[in-house]
């Protein structure tokens, strides 16, 4: 994600329980008094459950030393370890930063499981709880889903919260970490010393071993090791695993002059986090290759899209364009005289991907169909008038407000007694040929609308129910998802950060009524909430002030999102509040609490 700049650019709780949770290094047996005794200073995590099978993850070193470290894992019923279902041995090496998983099988599908690690002197590692993929008969699933957590910019209560609460899976949708110095300059760290959340390596990450330590100092906070203790996660990576605003070339944020070649630091980006992360790798030979799918029964098929590293092309907007690459996305999108788009051929992710994504989707039969998607795939459209005006904020602030309220009133007028009741002007602002709507984040799916609208023409073909579960704007969104002649295909649920700032740090953060029409609720009534009034007309709800996480329940007759924020990520010591309940029924009916 491009981070926000400029205007233009666009119950209580503590720590104090989480840092039990996360609490290692007892001593459980006599072990072989010939080993020396290593540290467990990272937890425990376990992550892609199957129906019978999940990655189980810690790491172990001896202090001071590079010896590796011989370790048993064990996997129980209990906390307790008295029924030991399974175990095996497995080594904490130097080759993978002293990081060791395992893929236990045998498993029995929609069951919770206790597992640790104990070394060789008999030290044990924090017990952990994680859960298979639930039977084909399952009623109910509940997801944490997860995205941008910027270490600098506060702690992660966002964990903790989700960590105390109900839900069963943990999905992590992308920049786990970020690749940013510690530079004051640098996004997000103007409260790091105060707040005790100065990152380490100080420089943008780019070696092996630069990655290995920014995942290390993440991991060492106590609030994302008792959610990894917690609950499996599945996760993909976005572009902060590597560098912001990656693509298979480059990044915005590599320079090859003072960083070298991008390849070899796309490869030591994508080892590191093979190694810190719980995943079980889908190609060992190909390490960028992580897309992945996970059918929770007969409830939903989860595909793990990668729409950052394995196919995409060079964002519009990073060529350096004075307009931001808007001129380059509208002829792009311009119909040639026989009728077909000049960036027809641009993608988002490869053909490869796209074919995987399809069968996954003829074959499933799942109720519905869940993408596990890193950028914000709706069409976030912005009417020119509003973008124009905002061009002249900084010289005529009046003309945003007035453009705004010019917008919505017409939108409101037509609501309210038809097409008929607008004046000319009214009209003209609302037709997209006089006005027409551009997005705002060329880095989005906005960017790559051919891409996308064959993935939606493929899940309108099929019948399918799809969700979009979405990250990286920092905000939390709910939307239509449209083709390019507006069929509504599907929905999505976008999450707010863990930390990472969204608009309001550009000043932007009481748009969010105005985007969604619900600054129109006084005029008209509830009717107003998930109508298309706002300035977008795909989106039905947004919160551009606050961090948290998503929480999602799925039975065969809905889903139910729950944005979930905490109130502050400045101090350890925060409360969470539900900020909107929102039921899609499989009959596409839409409720709003």
């Amino acid at each position: 994600m491009t981070e926000p700049t400029s205007r233009r650019s666009f119950l209580v709780h503590t720590s104090s329980t989480a840092a039990a949770l996360a609490v290692s290094g007892s001593l459980v047996a006599c072990g072989d008094s010939s080993a020396t005794a290593s540290e467990f200073k990272y937890g425990v995590a376990s992550g892609d459950p199957l129906s019978t099978s999940v990655i189980l993850w810690t790491h172990a070193k001896i202090a001071g030393s590079t010896s590796s470290v011989g370790l048993t894992w064990q996997i129980a019923s209990d906390r307790s370890f008295s029924t030991l279902l399974q175990s095996g041995r497995l080594q904490a090496s130097e080759a993978t930063s002293f990081t060791a998983k395992v893929d236990v099988t045998g498993l029995v599908a929609g069951s919770s499981y206790f597992y640790r690690f104990i070394d060789d002197a008999g030290v044990a590692s924090a017990v952990g709880t994680t859960r298979t993929l639930p039977a084909s008969n399952a009623t109910s699933v509940k997801l944490a889903v997860f995205s941008c957590a910027l270490y600098s910019e506060g702690y992660f209560n966002t964990y903790d919260a989700a960590a105390k609460s109900d839900a069963q899976y943990a999905i992590h949708l992308g920049d786990y970490i970020y690749e940013y110095g510690a530079d004051p300059t640098k996004f997000g760290n103007t409260d790091a010393v105060a707040l005790g959340r100065v990152t380490s390596p100080a420089n943008d990450i780019v070696s092996l071993s630069d990655y290995r330590t920014r995942y290390a100092l993440y991991r060492a906070d106590p609030n994302l090791q008792a959610l990894h203790a917690r609950m499996p996660m599945i996760a993909v990576w976005d572009d902060h695993e590597f560098a912001n605003n990656a693509y298979v070339g480059g990044a915005e944020n590599h320079k090859s002059a003072t960083q070298g070649d991008w390849l070899t630091r796309k490869n030591n980006a994508a080892k590191a986090y093979h190694e810190w992360m719980p995943i079980r790798t889908p190609d060992a030979s190909n390490l960028l290759k992580i897309y992945r799918k996970f059918d929770f029964g007969n409830l939903l098929s989860l595909y793990m899209l990668d729409t950052r590293i394995e196919g995409r092309d060079q964002q519009y907007d990073n060529f350096g364009d004075a307009d931001g690459g808007i001129a380059r996305y509208i002829a792009g999108v311009t119909p040639a005289s026989d009728g077909t788009l000049p960036d027809a051929s641009r993608k988002m992710i490869s053909a490869t991907q796209q074919n995987w994504l399809s069968s996954g989707f003829a074959a499933s039969t799942a109720t519905w169909q869940f993408l596990g998607n890193q950028d914000i795939m709706a069409r976030m459209w912005f009417p020119a008038s509003v973008l124009q005006a905002q061009a002249t904020a900084a010289t005529n602030p009046a003309a945003v407000s007035t453009a705004i309220g010019a917008y919505l009133t017409a939108k409101a007028t037509r609501f309210a007694a038809g097409a008929a009741a607008l004046t000319p002007t009214q009209a003209a602002l609302l037709s997209s040929s006089t006005n027409p709507r551009i997005p705002y984040n060329l880095d989005s799916w906005d960017g790559y609308p051919a891409n996308r609208e064959a993935i939606f023409q493929t899940a309108k073909a099929q019948g399918k129910k799809l969700v979009a579960l979405s990250g990286d704007s920092h905000n939390a969104w709910f939307t239509n998802l449209t083709t390019l002649a507006g069929d509504k295909v599907g929905v999505e649920f976008a999450t707010s950060s863990v930390s990472a700032p969204g608009f309001e740090s550009a000043g932007l953060g009481g748009l969010a009524s105005s985007l969604d029409g619900s600054a129109l609720v006084p005029q008209l009534g509830n009717a107003a909430i998930g109508a298309g009034l706002g300035l977008i007309d795909d989106l039905n709800y947004s919160d551009t002030t606050r961090r948290g996480y998503l929480q999602v329940t799925v039975t065969a007759a809905a889903v139910k999102g729950e944005f979930i924020f905490v109130s502050t990520v400045k101090s350890t010591s925060y409360s969470v509040v539900v900020g909107k309940t929102i039921t899609v029924a499989s009959t596409g009916a839409v409720t709003y609490a």
